[in-house]
């Protein structure tokens, strides 16, 4: 393999390369037997596409609007913790990478850089992701300093009770470095001799607590629209549509908590059907090809979010790795709409799929 990617999968040996094991295991790793984070992406092959000939695709449209928020394509970066870890520059680049591919950008919580730091660092459209922490002061703090640097949505992360068992951090002992958004706030510094500091961490500060009566809480101390992430039912879907929120994200973590917990292709059209464009859903997990995106839209995506290829270009190359892997993505979608005969977003439908479902259905 040449220096240069040809396609997004190519970063991640690039990424290996270049990162201590400690930190790579880190990014690329799952919970426990690692089965849903195989099947995250597996999934992906297990559905087909049905296109269409003698369609004028001599121009593609792939733009669209989260949220309200204009996007050059259905593709946003998925918040992910720690980028410094990755590259120096963190997620100061991560931002100026969105900005330069027009994408929508979501911050991670356990960011390595400031909120203040990356809202200013560029022009692109921000949300921010939130955990709930122990104390809520903490977290409360964290959505307005959000809200006052332009921050336009908060994406609340509502799997994670307790952190999943991620067994390659424990052999590493991994190492959470001190989180710059908690300092003089809480030390993010938790020594645990027999295992993961990240984990002990985590342990100390995630809410368990935390229910569907919270989200009347959080919806009272901020203006911004609320999407849900971690979303993997229809009855937590309709439950999500009950209490008001904005928006739901299918997530399973990047399969980081629950091991045989399903893939997220898989689930994406059960929460579709259960919402039935009553508010937007997003999509993440294991997209590694414009073939993935295309197909995530055909079950009813409103857009994917890219977690682990974003990392991995940010470590490859820093800021210009991540706009190769968004222009990537892009592209290798732009084609595929052409393929098959889909010249904007809107003509992308359940049509253009044949799912093992389908399949199952055709035999009865």
């Amino acid at each position: 393999m040449g220096d240069e990617p040809v396609n997004v999968k190519e970063n991640q040996e690039l990424a290996k390369q270049a990162l201590p094991k400690m930190y790579y295991d880190f990014f690329a790793g799952g919970a426990e037997d690692e089965h849903t984070l195989r099947q995250n992406v597996e999934a992906f092959k297990r559905i087909t596409l049905r296109p269409r000939i003698l369609v004028d695709v001599s121009k593609i449209d792939m733009s669209t609007t989260i949220l309200g928020y204009k996007t050059s394509a259905p593709i946003m970066i998925a918040p992910t913790s720690m980028h410094k870890l990755a590259h120096p520059g963190g997620e100061i680049l991560t931002a100026k990478a969105a900005a330069a591919c027009d994408v929508i950008m979501g911050l991670s919580f356990s960011a390595t850089c400031t909120i203040e730091e990356v809202a200013s660092s560029c022009n692109a459209v921000r949300f921010f992701q939130l955990y709930v922490h122990k104390r809520r002061d903490i977290s409360a703090l964290m959505v307005k300093r959000a809200e006052t640097n332009g921050f336009k949505a908060i994406l609340l992360t509502v799997d994670s009770p307790k952190l999943g068992r991620r067994e390659a951090d424990i052999k590493n002992k991994m190492i959470a470095p001190q989180l710059k958004n908690f300092e003089g706030l809480m030390s993010t510094e938790v020594h645990d001799s027999k295992g993961s500091n990240l984990e002990a961490f985590a342990s100390s500060s995630l809410d368990p607590s935390l229910s569907w009566k919270d989200i009347a809480w959080l919806k009272s101390i901020t203006k911004l629209p609320i999407m849900i992430k971690g979303v993997l039912t229809r009855e937590d879907a309709i439950k999500a549509m009950e209490v008001g929120v904005e928006g739901i994200i299918v997530s399973n973590h990047g399969a980081r908590q629950l091991d045989y917990a399903p893939d997220t292709i898989d689930t994406l059209e059960e929460v579709v059907l259960a919402v039935q464009g009553r508010m937007p859903v997003l999509f993440d997990g294991g997209v590694r090809r414009g073939t993935d995106v295309f197909k995530a839209l055909a079950l009813g995506a409103q857009a994917v979010m890219i977690g682990r290829p974003v990392v991995y270009g940010l470590a490859a190359k820093g800021e210009y790795g991540v706009k190769r892997v968004i222009e990537m993505l892009k592209d290798e979608l732009e084609l595929t709409m052409a393929l098959s005969g889909c010249p904007t977003l809107n003509d992308i439908t359940r049509n253009h799929v044949r799912t093992q479902s389908d399949i199952r259905h055709c035999r009865l």
